[in-house]
Protein backbone atom coordinates (compact mmCIF):
# COMPACT_ATOMS: atom_id res chain seq x y z
CA UNK A 1 0.00 0.00 0.00
CA UNK A 2 2.63 2.44 0.48
CA UNK A 3 4.04 2.59 -3.10
CA UNK A 4 0.22 3.13 -4.13
CA UNK A 5 -0.88 6.56 -4.82
CA UNK A 6 -3.01 8.24 -2.22
CA UNK A 7 -6.58 8.14 -5.02
CA UNK A 8 -5.44 4.32 -5.10
CA UNK A 9 -5.27 3.65 -1.68
CA UNK A 10 -8.57 5.17 -1.05
CA UNK A 11 -10.15 2.88 -3.74
CA UNK A 12 -9.08 0.01 -2.14
CA UNK A 13 -10.50 1.11 1.48
CA UNK A 14 -13.72 1.44 -0.34
CA UNK A 15 -13.36 -1.92 -1.98
CA UNK A 16 -12.13 -4.08 0.92
CA UNK A 17 -14.53 -1.76 3.37
CA UNK A 18 -17.54 -3.04 1.30
CA UNK A 19 -16.67 -6.12 0.22
CA UNK A 20 -18.53 -8.40 2.49
CA UNK A 21 -21.65 -7.45 0.58
CA UNK A 22 -20.19 -8.27 -2.44
CA UNK A 23 -19.00 -11.70 -1.43
CA UNK A 24 -22.54 -12.15 -0.36
CA UNK A 25 -24.23 -11.57 -3.74
CA UNK A 26 -21.30 -14.05 -5.23
CA UNK A 27 -22.54 -16.61 -3.06
CA UNK A 28 -26.35 -16.04 -3.59
CA UNK A 29 -25.50 -16.40 -7.25
CA UNK A 30 -23.37 -19.19 -7.15
CA UNK A 31 -26.96 -21.25 -5.26
CA UNK A 32 -28.84 -19.28 -8.16
CA UNK A 33 -26.82 -21.57 -10.79
CA UNK A 34 -28.20 -20.25 -13.67
CA UNK A 35 -27.71 -21.75 -16.54
CA UNK A 36 -27.21 -19.24 -20.35
CA UNK A 37 -30.01 -17.28 -20.60
CA UNK A 38 -32.45 -17.98 -17.78
CA UNK A 39 -30.01 -15.94 -15.62
CA UNK A 40 -33.15 -13.85 -14.49
CA UNK A 41 -32.35 -14.04 -10.88
CA UNK A 42 -28.97 -13.33 -11.18
CA UNK A 43 -28.93 -10.66 -13.98
CA UNK A 44 -31.79 -8.61 -11.61
CA UNK A 45 -29.58 -8.96 -8.79
CA UNK A 46 -26.54 -7.16 -10.27
CA UNK A 47 -28.19 -4.86 -12.62
CA UNK A 48 -30.40 -3.77 -9.25
CA UNK A 49 -27.35 -3.45 -7.62
CA UNK A 50 -25.86 -1.06 -9.53
CA UNK A 51 -28.92 1.01 -10.37
CA UNK A 52 -28.79 1.19 -6.26
CA UNK A 53 -25.06 2.99 -6.37
CA UNK A 54 -26.48 5.50 -9.01
CA UNK A 55 -25.94 4.08 -12.50
CA UNK A 56 -28.54 4.07 -15.48
CA UNK A 57 -29.46 0.69 -16.19
CA UNK A 58 -30.57 -0.72 -19.51
CA UNK A 59 -32.23 -3.84 -19.76
CA UNK A 60 -32.95 -6.72 -21.97
CA UNK A 61 -30.87 -5.21 -24.82
CA UNK A 62 -29.75 -7.29 -27.67
CA UNK A 63 -32.67 -9.06 -27.34
CA UNK A 64 -31.70 -10.83 -24.46
CA UNK A 65 -34.05 -10.60 -21.29
CA UNK A 66 -30.85 -11.32 -19.40
CA UNK A 67 -28.72 -9.44 -20.88
CA UNK A 68 -28.25 -5.31 -19.41
CA UNK A 69 -25.93 -2.26 -19.86
CA UNK A 70 -25.34 0.32 -16.93
CA UNK A 71 -23.87 3.14 -17.34
CA UNK A 72 -22.66 5.69 -14.78
CA UNK A 73 -21.21 9.55 -16.58
CA UNK A 74 -19.08 12.08 -14.67
CA UNK A 75 -19.01 15.30 -16.47
CA UNK A 76 -18.70 16.28 -20.22
CA UNK A 77 -15.90 14.32 -22.61
CA UNK A 78 -13.34 11.93 -20.66
CA UNK A 79 -12.84 8.09 -21.77
CA UNK A 80 -15.44 5.57 -21.67
CA UNK A 81 -14.00 2.66 -19.80
CA UNK A 82 -16.16 -0.78 -20.28
CA UNK A 83 -16.41 -3.47 -17.72
CA UNK A 84 -17.32 -7.57 -18.99
CA UNK A 85 -19.04 -9.38 -16.81
CA UNK A 86 -20.60 -12.94 -16.94
CA UNK A 87 -22.99 -14.82 -14.54
CA UNK A 88 -23.71 -18.37 -16.14
CA UNK A 89 -23.71 -21.43 -14.80
CA UNK A 90 -22.51 -24.95 -16.59
CA UNK A 91 -24.54 -27.79 -16.37
CA UNK A 92 -24.01 -31.41 -14.59
CA UNK A 93 -21.36 -29.41 -12.49
CA UNK A 94 -23.77 -29.17 -9.02
CA UNK A 95 -21.83 -29.43 -5.81
CA UNK A 96 -22.61 -28.86 -1.87
CA UNK A 97 -20.61 -25.75 -0.65
CA UNK A 98 -17.82 -26.57 2.06
CA UNK A 99 -16.96 -30.07 0.78
CA UNK A 100 -13.64 -30.83 -0.78
CA UNK A 101 -15.28 -33.93 -2.13
CA UNK A 102 -17.66 -34.75 -5.44
CA UNK A 103 -21.36 -34.29 -3.89
CA UNK A 104 -23.67 -32.20 -6.16
CA UNK A 105 -26.48 -30.24 -4.26
CA UNK A 106 -28.93 -32.32 -6.87
CA UNK A 107 -27.49 -35.24 -9.51
CA UNK A 108 -26.81 -33.67 -12.91
CA UNK A 109 -27.92 -30.36 -11.74
CA UNK A 110 -26.03 -26.84 -12.74
CA UNK A 111 -23.13 -25.09 -10.86
CA UNK A 112 -20.65 -22.26 -11.24
CA UNK A 113 -17.66 -24.56 -12.79
CA UNK A 114 -15.88 -22.04 -13.93
CA UNK A 115 -16.31 -19.03 -11.08
CA UNK A 116 -18.67 -17.20 -13.32
CA UNK A 117 -20.61 -16.32 -9.74
CA UNK A 118 -17.78 -14.09 -8.85
CA UNK A 119 -17.21 -11.97 -11.68
CA UNK A 120 -19.70 -10.20 -12.33
CA UNK A 121 -20.02 -9.62 -8.75
CA UNK A 122 -16.23 -8.36 -9.36
CA UNK A 123 -16.81 -6.19 -11.55
CA UNK A 124 -19.99 -4.19 -9.89
CA UNK A 125 -17.29 -3.89 -6.62
CA UNK A 126 -14.55 -2.23 -9.38
CA UNK A 127 -16.93 0.01 -11.34
CA UNK A 128 -18.51 1.62 -7.38
CA UNK A 129 -15.35 1.73 -6.17
CA UNK A 130 -13.91 3.89 -9.21
CA UNK A 131 -17.58 5.44 -9.36
CA UNK A 132 -17.13 7.18 -5.60
CA UNK A 133 -13.06 7.57 -6.51
CA UNK A 134 -14.52 9.75 -9.57
CA UNK A 135 -16.48 12.06 -7.58
CA UNK A 136 -14.29 12.72 -5.17
CA UNK A 137 -11.72 14.17 -7.88
CA UNK A 138 -14.13 15.71 -10.20
CA UNK A 139 -12.50 13.16 -12.53
CA UNK A 140 -14.38 12.91 -16.07
CA UNK A 141 -15.37 9.90 -18.01
CA UNK A 142 -17.98 6.88 -18.26
CA UNK A 143 -17.79 3.50 -16.73
CA UNK A 144 -20.04 0.51 -18.66
CA UNK A 145 -20.54 -2.37 -17.34
CA UNK A 146 -21.89 -4.85 -19.87
CA UNK A 147 -23.89 -7.76 -17.80
CA UNK A 148 -23.23 -10.44 -21.00
CA UNK A 149 -25.50 -13.96 -20.20
CA UNK A 150 -24.48 -17.16 -21.93
CA UNK A 151 -20.91 -16.59 -21.95
CA UNK A 152 -20.77 -20.80 -22.20
CA UNK A 153 -22.16 -20.54 -24.83
CA UNK A 154 -20.55 -17.85 -26.66
CA UNK A 155 -23.87 -16.11 -26.96
CA UNK A 156 -24.21 -12.58 -26.06
CA UNK A 157 -21.73 -10.34 -27.10
CA UNK A 158 -21.56 -10.67 -31.33
CA UNK A 159 -25.36 -10.14 -30.53
CA UNK A 160 -24.42 -6.86 -28.30
CA UNK A 161 -21.87 -5.72 -31.11
CA UNK A 162 -24.47 -6.01 -33.53
CA UNK A 163 -26.69 -3.56 -31.52
CA UNK A 164 -24.13 -0.96 -31.70
CA UNK A 165 -23.67 -0.96 -27.48
CA UNK A 166 -19.64 -0.78 -27.69
CA UNK A 167 -19.63 2.29 -29.86
CA UNK A 168 -17.42 4.76 -28.59
CA UNK A 169 -15.79 2.28 -25.92
CA UNK A 170 -12.26 3.52 -25.60
CA UNK A 171 -10.87 0.23 -23.63
CA UNK A 172 -12.40 -3.01 -21.82
CA UNK A 173 -11.36 -5.01 -18.80
CA UNK A 174 -12.74 -8.27 -18.74
CA UNK A 175 -12.06 -10.67 -16.14
CA UNK A 176 -12.36 -14.61 -15.54
CA UNK A 177 -11.99 -16.67 -12.45
CA UNK A 178 -8.34 -18.45 -12.30
CA UNK A 179 -6.27 -20.57 -10.60
CA UNK A 180 -3.46 -17.99 -10.75
CA UNK A 181 -3.06 -14.31 -11.36
CA UNK A 182 -2.61 -13.74 -15.40
CA UNK A 183 -2.86 -11.50 -18.44
CA UNK A 184 -2.38 -12.28 -21.44
CA UNK A 185 -1.98 -10.22 -24.83
CA UNK A 186 -2.11 -11.18 -28.52
CA UNK A 187 -3.72 -14.24 -30.08
CA UNK A 188 -5.37 -16.74 -27.59
CA UNK A 189 -8.37 -19.42 -27.74
CA UNK A 190 -9.90 -20.50 -31.14
CA UNK A 191 -12.41 -19.03 -32.82
CA UNK A 192 -16.14 -21.30 -32.72
CA UNK A 193 -19.05 -21.52 -34.62
CA UNK A 194 -22.00 -23.56 -32.81
CA UNK A 195 -24.68 -25.60 -34.57
CA UNK A 196 -27.58 -27.70 -34.63
CA UNK A 197 -28.65 -29.97 -37.86
CA UNK A 198 -32.01 -31.48 -38.05
CA UNK A 199 -32.85 -34.10 -40.37
CA UNK A 200 -36.40 -35.19 -40.90
CA UNK A 201 -37.20 -38.66 -42.82
CA UNK A 202 -40.06 -41.43 -42.80
CA UNK A 203 -41.53 -43.59 -39.89
CA UNK A 204 -42.11 -46.97 -40.59
CA UNK A 205 -42.66 -50.50 -38.84
CA UNK A 206 -38.62 -51.41 -38.38
CA UNK A 207 -39.27 -55.07 -38.75
CA UNK A 208 -42.51 -55.21 -41.17
CA UNK A 209 -41.77 -52.50 -43.56
CA UNK A 210 -38.51 -50.47 -42.87
CA UNK A 211 -37.92 -50.10 -46.80
CA UNK A 212 -41.00 -47.10 -46.28
CA UNK A 213 -39.04 -45.02 -43.67
CA UNK A 214 -36.21 -43.01 -44.31
CA UNK A 215 -33.87 -42.77 -41.24
CA UNK A 216 -33.37 -39.64 -39.45
CA UNK A 217 -31.08 -40.90 -37.37
CA UNK A 218 -28.65 -42.67 -40.04
CA UNK A 219 -28.28 -39.60 -41.55
CA UNK A 220 -26.82 -38.07 -38.00
CA UNK A 221 -24.73 -41.16 -37.82
CA UNK A 222 -23.67 -40.84 -41.11
CA UNK A 223 -22.52 -37.04 -40.61
CA UNK A 224 -20.61 -38.33 -37.63
CA UNK A 225 -18.87 -40.58 -39.25
CA UNK A 226 -17.74 -38.00 -41.81
CA UNK A 227 -17.08 -35.55 -39.77
CA UNK A 228 -14.18 -37.83 -37.83
CA UNK A 229 -12.66 -39.02 -41.11
CA UNK A 230 -12.93 -35.33 -41.90
CA UNK A 231 -10.40 -34.99 -38.81
CA UNK A 232 -7.41 -36.73 -40.47
CA UNK A 233 -7.54 -33.31 -43.42
CA UNK A 234 -7.54 -30.39 -41.31
CA UNK A 235 -5.14 -28.12 -39.47
CA UNK A 236 -3.95 -29.72 -35.81
CA UNK A 237 -5.47 -26.47 -34.68
CA UNK A 238 -8.62 -27.61 -35.33
CA UNK A 239 -11.68 -28.88 -32.23
CA UNK A 240 -14.72 -30.75 -33.55
CA UNK A 241 -16.93 -31.79 -30.99
CA UNK A 242 -20.28 -33.09 -30.78
CA UNK A 243 -23.37 -34.29 -28.60
CA UNK A 244 -26.74 -36.42 -30.24
CA UNK A 245 -29.39 -34.22 -29.00
CA UNK A 246 -32.84 -36.75 -30.34
CA UNK A 247 -32.26 -39.80 -32.69
CA UNK A 248 -35.72 -41.50 -31.86
CA UNK A 249 -37.65 -43.08 -29.22
CA UNK A 250 -37.88 -46.94 -29.57
CA UNK A 251 -36.03 -49.12 -31.79
CA UNK A 252 -38.82 -50.45 -33.40
CA UNK A 253 -40.13 -47.74 -35.29
CA UNK A 254 -37.82 -45.84 -37.56
CA UNK A 255 -37.02 -42.33 -36.51
CA UNK A 256 -38.19 -39.56 -39.10
CA UNK A 257 -36.24 -36.69 -36.77
CA UNK A 258 -32.71 -36.36 -35.17
CA UNK A 259 -30.84 -33.66 -34.05
CA UNK A 260 -27.18 -32.89 -33.56
CA UNK A 261 -25.36 -30.23 -31.67
CA UNK A 262 -21.68 -29.45 -33.00
CA UNK A 263 -18.80 -27.56 -32.18
CA UNK A 264 -16.25 -26.64 -34.61
CA UNK A 265 -12.81 -24.55 -33.62
CA UNK A 266 -9.94 -23.31 -35.25
CA UNK A 267 -7.67 -20.23 -35.69
CA UNK A 268 -9.79 -17.52 -37.12
CA UNK A 269 -8.22 -17.67 -40.26
CA UNK A 270 -9.41 -21.39 -40.87
CA UNK A 271 -12.71 -21.60 -39.31
CA UNK A 272 -15.06 -20.61 -42.23
CA UNK A 273 -13.91 -23.37 -44.67
CA UNK A 274 -13.82 -25.66 -41.55
CA UNK A 275 -17.83 -24.77 -41.03
CA UNK A 276 -18.58 -25.02 -44.64
CA UNK A 277 -16.57 -28.52 -44.85
CA UNK A 278 -19.13 -29.57 -41.94
CA UNK A 279 -22.25 -28.39 -43.43
CA UNK A 280 -21.11 -30.41 -47.00
CA UNK A 281 -20.96 -33.42 -44.81
CA UNK A 282 -24.60 -32.50 -43.91
CA UNK A 283 -26.02 -32.23 -47.06
CA UNK A 284 -24.11 -35.19 -48.06
CA UNK A 285 -25.63 -37.67 -45.34
CA UNK A 286 -29.23 -36.43 -46.36
CA UNK A 287 -28.82 -37.19 -49.93
CA UNK A 288 -27.39 -40.92 -48.70
CA UNK A 289 -30.50 -41.26 -46.49
CA UNK A 290 -32.98 -39.41 -48.68
CA UNK A 291 -33.96 -37.04 -45.65
CA UNK A 292 -33.94 -33.33 -45.91
CA UNK A 293 -32.21 -31.51 -43.61
CA UNK A 294 -31.59 -27.95 -42.21
CA UNK A 295 -29.12 -25.88 -39.73
CA UNK A 296 -29.06 -23.50 -37.61
CA UNK A 297 -26.29 -21.31 -36.21
CA UNK A 298 -26.43 -20.83 -32.07
CA UNK A 299 -23.42 -19.14 -32.01
CA UNK A 300 -20.30 -17.98 -33.89
CA UNK A 301 -17.33 -16.12 -32.57
CA UNK A 302 -13.54 -14.79 -33.14
CA UNK A 303 -10.20 -16.02 -31.14
CA UNK A 304 -9.23 -13.40 -28.69
CA UNK A 305 -6.58 -10.68 -29.39
CA UNK A 306 -5.87 -9.05 -26.47
CA UNK A 307 -4.12 -5.74 -25.97
CA UNK A 308 -0.62 -5.94 -24.98
CA UNK A 309 -0.19 -2.20 -23.21
CA UNK A 310 -3.51 -3.18 -21.27
CA UNK A 311 -2.19 -6.24 -20.50
CA UNK A 312 1.51 -4.95 -19.02
CA UNK A 313 -0.53 -2.34 -16.78
CA UNK A 314 -3.11 -4.85 -15.37
CA UNK A 315 -0.10 -6.75 -14.88
CA UNK A 316 1.56 -3.77 -12.60
CA UNK A 317 -1.49 -3.64 -10.76
CA UNK A 318 -1.13 -7.48 -9.72
CA UNK A 319 1.88 -6.82 -8.79
CA UNK A 320 0.71 -3.75 -6.96
CA UNK A 321 -2.19 -5.45 -4.96
CA UNK A 322 0.03 -8.72 -4.52
CA UNK A 323 -1.86 -12.78 -3.47
CA UNK A 324 -4.36 -12.19 -0.49
CA UNK A 325 -3.54 -14.14 2.96
CA UNK A 326 -4.82 -17.29 3.73
CA UNK A 327 -5.95 -19.01 7.16
CA UNK A 328 -4.96 -22.27 8.58
CA UNK A 329 -8.39 -23.52 7.88
CA UNK A 330 -8.57 -21.81 3.89
CA UNK A 331 -4.94 -23.92 3.41
CA UNK A 332 -5.98 -27.44 4.62
CA UNK A 333 -9.37 -26.54 2.63
CA UNK A 334 -7.27 -26.59 -0.77
CA UNK A 335 -4.88 -29.19 0.40
CA UNK A 336 -8.21 -31.73 0.93
CA UNK A 337 -9.34 -30.47 -2.42
CA UNK A 338 -6.67 -30.81 -4.12
CA UNK A 339 -5.46 -34.62 -2.89
CA UNK A 340 -8.91 -35.13 -3.81
CA UNK A 341 -9.43 -34.61 -7.12
CA UNK A 342 -6.17 -36.21 -8.33
CA UNK A 343 -4.69 -31.94 -8.37
CA UNK A 344 -0.94 -31.20 -7.60
CA UNK A 345 -0.90 -30.48 -3.96
CA UNK A 346 0.89 -26.85 -4.05
CA UNK A 347 -1.34 -25.62 -1.56
CA UNK A 348 -2.33 -21.82 -1.62
CA UNK A 349 0.47 -20.93 -3.92
CA UNK A 350 -0.36 -18.75 -6.55
CA UNK A 351 1.79 -18.12 -9.69
CA UNK A 352 1.85 -14.39 -11.57
CA UNK A 353 2.03 -15.05 -15.51
CA UNK A 354 1.78 -12.52 -18.25
CA UNK A 355 1.88 -14.50 -21.34
CA UNK A 356 1.67 -14.21 -24.92
CA UNK A 357 1.82 -16.64 -27.63
CA UNK A 358 5.50 -16.76 -27.79
CA UNK A 359 5.44 -17.98 -24.18
CA UNK A 360 2.27 -20.12 -23.70
CA UNK A 361 0.86 -21.63 -27.04
CA UNK A 362 -2.92 -20.75 -27.96
CA UNK A 363 -5.18 -23.57 -26.18
CA UNK A 364 -8.50 -25.04 -27.64
CA UNK A 365 -11.16 -23.05 -25.61
CA UNK A 366 -13.69 -20.00 -26.79
CA UNK A 367 -15.67 -17.17 -25.82
CA UNK A 368 -17.00 -14.60 -27.49
CA UNK A 369 -15.06 -11.63 -25.76
CA UNK A 370 -13.03 -12.74 -28.79
CA UNK A 371 -15.45 -10.34 -30.55
CA UNK A 372 -15.56 -7.47 -28.42
CA UNK A 373 -11.50 -7.80 -28.88
CA UNK A 374 -11.68 -6.87 -32.19
CA UNK A 375 -13.93 -3.67 -31.83
CA UNK A 376 -12.78 -2.19 -28.78
CA UNK A 377 -9.21 -2.50 -27.22
CA UNK A 378 -9.29 -5.13 -24.45
CA UNK A 379 -7.73 -7.89 -22.29
CA UNK A 380 -8.50 -10.25 -19.74
CA UNK A 381 -7.89 -9.76 -15.82
CA UNK A 382 -7.56 -13.70 -14.48
CA UNK A 383 -7.84 -13.28 -10.85
CA UNK A 384 -7.22 -16.05 -7.81
CA UNK A 385 -10.65 -16.90 -6.88
CA UNK A 386 -10.38 -20.99 -7.13
CA UNK A 387 -8.35 -23.42 -5.40
CA UNK A 388 -4.53 -23.65 -7.24
CA UNK A 389 -5.04 -26.57 -9.83
CA UNK A 390 -8.49 -26.27 -10.25
CA UNK A 391 -9.36 -26.25 -13.50
CA UNK A 392 -12.69 -25.01 -15.65
CA UNK A 393 -15.77 -27.23 -16.41
CA UNK A 394 -15.14 -29.09 -13.30
CA UNK A 395 -16.75 -29.82 -9.56
CA UNK A 396 -13.33 -28.72 -8.25
CA UNK A 397 -13.90 -25.16 -9.14
CA UNK A 398 -17.66 -25.59 -8.59
CA UNK A 399 -16.31 -26.39 -4.65
CA UNK A 400 -13.68 -23.22 -5.08
CA UNK A 401 -16.03 -20.94 -6.21
CA UNK A 402 -18.38 -20.68 -2.74
CA UNK A 403 -15.02 -20.55 -0.40
CA UNK A 404 -13.64 -18.05 1.39
CA UNK A 405 -10.50 -18.38 -0.53
CA UNK A 406 -13.12 -16.74 -3.71
CA UNK A 407 -14.12 -13.94 -1.74
CA UNK A 408 -10.27 -13.10 -1.37
CA UNK A 409 -9.74 -13.42 -4.77
CA UNK A 410 -12.37 -11.31 -5.90
CA UNK A 411 -12.15 -8.75 -3.84
CA UNK A 412 -8.23 -8.67 -5.38
CA UNK A 413 -9.30 -8.82 -8.66
CA UNK A 414 -11.54 -5.90 -7.95
CA UNK A 415 -8.52 -3.62 -6.94
CA UNK A 416 -6.54 -4.69 -9.62
CA UNK A 417 -9.10 -3.83 -12.66
CA UNK A 418 -10.25 -0.17 -10.45
CA UNK A 419 -6.50 0.91 -10.32
CA UNK A 420 -6.00 -0.41 -14.35
CA UNK A 421 -9.03 1.79 -15.09
CA UNK A 422 -8.22 5.37 -12.63
CA UNK A 423 -4.75 4.66 -14.44
CA UNK A 424 -6.77 4.77 -17.61
CA UNK A 425 -8.54 7.79 -16.66
CA UNK A 426 -5.74 9.98 -15.23
CA UNK A 427 -2.88 9.36 -17.62
CA UNK A 428 -4.00 9.55 -21.64
CA UNK A 429 -0.40 8.29 -22.35
CA UNK A 430 -1.84 4.84 -21.47
CA UNK A 431 -4.82 5.21 -23.76
CA UNK A 432 -3.16 6.81 -26.53
CA UNK A 433 -0.79 3.72 -26.66
CA UNK A 434 -3.65 1.40 -26.26
CA UNK A 435 -5.62 3.10 -29.12
CA UNK A 436 -2.32 2.99 -31.16
CA UNK A 437 -1.96 -0.63 -30.85
CA UNK A 438 -5.61 -1.83 -31.40
CA UNK A 439 -5.84 0.24 -34.63
CA UNK A 440 -2.87 -1.62 -36.35
CA UNK A 441 -5.05 -4.71 -35.12
CA UNK A 442 -8.27 -3.28 -36.63
CA UNK A 443 -6.38 -2.62 -40.16
CA UNK A 444 -5.07 -6.01 -39.87
CA UNK A 445 -8.48 -7.70 -39.01
CA UNK A 446 -11.62 -5.51 -39.38
CA UNK A 447 -14.33 -6.49 -38.04
CA UNK A 448 -16.47 -9.12 -39.58
CA UNK A 449 -18.65 -10.81 -37.17
CA UNK A 450 -18.96 -14.94 -37.79
CA UNK A 451 -22.60 -14.79 -36.90
CA UNK A 452 -24.39 -15.45 -39.72
CA UNK A 453 -26.75 -12.36 -40.47
CA UNK A 454 -30.66 -12.27 -39.19
CA UNK A 455 -29.20 -14.93 -36.79
CA UNK A 456 -31.09 -14.41 -32.99
CA UNK A 457 -30.26 -15.37 -29.64
CA UNK A 458 -31.49 -18.59 -28.90
CA UNK A 459 -34.23 -18.12 -25.97
CA UNK A 460 -35.03 -20.59 -23.98
CA UNK A 461 -32.69 -23.06 -25.20
CA UNK A 462 -31.98 -24.14 -21.46
CA UNK A 463 -35.44 -23.51 -19.89
CA UNK A 464 -36.38 -27.33 -19.40
CA UNK A 465 -33.44 -27.69 -17.82
CA UNK A 466 -33.07 -25.15 -15.79
CA UNK A 467 -36.70 -25.59 -14.20
CA UNK A 468 -35.54 -29.01 -13.89
CA UNK A 469 -33.04 -28.37 -10.88
CA UNK A 470 -34.89 -25.07 -9.90
CA UNK A 471 -36.81 -25.47 -7.33
CA UNK A 472 -34.49 -28.41 -5.67
CA UNK A 473 -31.57 -25.88 -6.07
CA UNK A 474 -33.53 -23.15 -4.42
CA UNK A 475 -35.12 -25.37 -1.43
CA UNK A 476 -31.17 -26.29 -0.55
CA UNK A 477 -30.22 -22.41 -0.76
CA UNK A 478 -33.04 -21.80 1.63
CA UNK A 479 -32.37 -24.22 4.19
CA UNK A 480 -27.86 -23.84 4.14
CA UNK A 481 -28.82 -19.90 4.35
Amino acid sequence: MSKLSGEKKEIAKAITANQKKYWDISDAIWHHAELGLEEYESSTLLADTLEGAGFKVDRGVAGMPTAFVATWKNGAGGPVIGFLAEYDALPMLSQKPGTPKQDPIVSGGPGHGCGHNTMGVMQVLTVVALKEAMERSGLKGTLKYFGSPAEEMLISRPHMIRAGLFKGVDAVIDCHSFDKWSVRHGTEGLGMYSFVFTFRGKTAHAGGSPWLGRSASDAVELLHAATERMREHLPTTQRTHWVTMEAGDAPNIVPDYARTWYFVRDYDDNLEPHFNWVLDCARAAAMMTQTTHDVEVIAASHQRYGNRVLAELLFENIRAVGNPRYTAEEKAFASALQKEAGLPEKGMTYETILQSPDTHPIHGGSSDVGDVTLVAPTTTLRYPARIPGAFSHHWSTTASSISSIAHKGLTAGAKVAAYTAYDLLTKPAYLKKIKKEFNALNKERPYKAFLPKGAKPPLGWNTALMEKYREEMKRFAAHSG
